[in-house]
């Protein structure tokens, strides 16, 4: 290393909500982390809002629930309907809890802040490795101003997401998948009766999801044929009340973006000392909420081997988690795929007969049971 450049246990790259949480689970065990980010300043453009219940248990751990439990909506009811009418109503206990990413990610930065005041480095942006070795990995980076900038740690984390470029520098296969799924999405001051409760509409021409948010606002997910290359309020509030009945003002939207769906999973979550966690290593549709707690389940899983040196030895207990982590992350992929093929459009008497069987289903209490556990991610 030379003058400048740093050493550290653990150097976390990617500074969202996965590799900052990542870095609060560390630095409360003392270890020395230190986590960039390239970007300068946070975004208040709020994309994940869902936190499941197995990640507000990470999220308590690292000392963050209760806060963010004060900042969102507890979600404790889920309904379907279609046309007006009622499919099945679901009970969540514990409820999910609903937060823009944005909050999430500033009351993460503050804990981390109180733990290890100089552990976030903004404005550094990681380009690959200077080298990966047995014993440690070192990243070669650009500071604030464009110097270059080397970190060293005994285990580097890629928290880069989807896209990550630590993942390609070490040359980690992914397989990937393409869906034939478009969607615009949507927050906008809230004019439904539904408070706190989450709503699928089963429409024909597509789903509709609705999810409140703190403040008054309402979420609202829209499934489209193709991509909305330039979305509008106007254009997503008319789609809202011509699908559903809700009337959406235009002028009360805060937050608008249109996207469709890839599926990646990486081959490895470890090579030598690089671990991946988050998007880096399995990115699944958002379209059911559950890729922000899988990322903190990777990192609940991994910060007790990464924070003690005594495990770096042991490569079968490395080897078990590495499974268990892939195997959620392909259980995840498969439920969200079962939840965009539901929101598919569909012939209306295909629709119906599909509905009337839904609602046959869901009077039996086990199956509302296991399908409410199912989408908290508890199963």
């Amino acid at each position: 290393m030379t003058h400048g450049d740093e050493q550290h246990d653990v150097v976390i790259v990617g500074g969202g909500p996965i590799g900052l949480c990542l870095g609060v689970l560390l630095a409360q065990r003392g270890t020395d982390v230190v986590v960039l980010e390239a970007r300068s300043e946070r975004t208040n453009h709020s994309r994940a809002i869902g936190i499941h219940p197995p990640g507000l248990r990470v999220l308590a751990a690292a000392g963050v629930a209760d806060a963010l439990a004060a900042q969102g909506v507890a979600i404790s009811r889920g309904a379907a309907r279609s046309r007006g009418r009622p499919i099945a109503d679901l009970a969540f206990d514990p409820p999910d809890l609903a937060v823009p990413q944005w909050r999430t990610e500033g009351t993460l930065e503050a804990r981390l802040a109180e733990l290890a005041p100089t552990a976030l480095r903004r404005g550094v942006r990681a380009a690959g490795f200077a080298g990966v070795g047995d014993d440690a990995a070192t990243v070669r980076a650009t500071g604030s101003a464009g110097e270059p900038r080397l970190f060293r740690g005994r285990w580097v984390v890629a928290a880069d997401g989807a896209r990550s470029p630590l993942r390609a520098a070490l040359g980690i296969p992914v397989q990937e998948r393409g869906y034939p799924d478009a969607y615009v999405m949507g927050d906008f001051a809230d004019g439904t009766a539904d408070g706190s409760a989450a709503v699928l509409y089963l429409e024909p021409e597509g789903i509709i999801e609705s999810f409140p948010l703190p403040g008054g606002v309402r979420r609202w997910v829209v499934h489209t044929d193709t991509l909305v290359t330039v979305p509008t309020p106007d254009a997503l509030a008319a789609l809202i009340e011509q699908r559903t009945g809700a009337a959406v003002d235009p002028a009360s939207n805060t937050m608008l973006s249109s996207f469709t769906v890839r599926e990646r999973l990486a081959a490895s979550m470890r090579r030598h000392r690089v671990v991946l966690v988050g998007d880096a290593a399995h990115e699944v549709s958002p379209i059911g909420g559950q890729g922000m707690t899988l990322g903190w389940l990777d990192a609940e899983a991994f910060a007790p081997l990464l924070a003690d040196s005594g495990h770096d030895d042991w490569p079968e207990l490395w080897d078990e988690v590495e499974r268990e982590r892939r195997r959620a992350a392909a259980e995840a992929a498969h439920h969200a795929a079962l939840n965009m093929a539901l929101g598919r459009s569909l012939p209306p008497k295909a629709m119906a007969a599909r509905n009337g069987i839904i609602r046959g289903l869901y009077g039996l209490p086990p199956l509302r049971s296991w399908t409410a556990r199912r989408f908290t991610m508890q199963t």
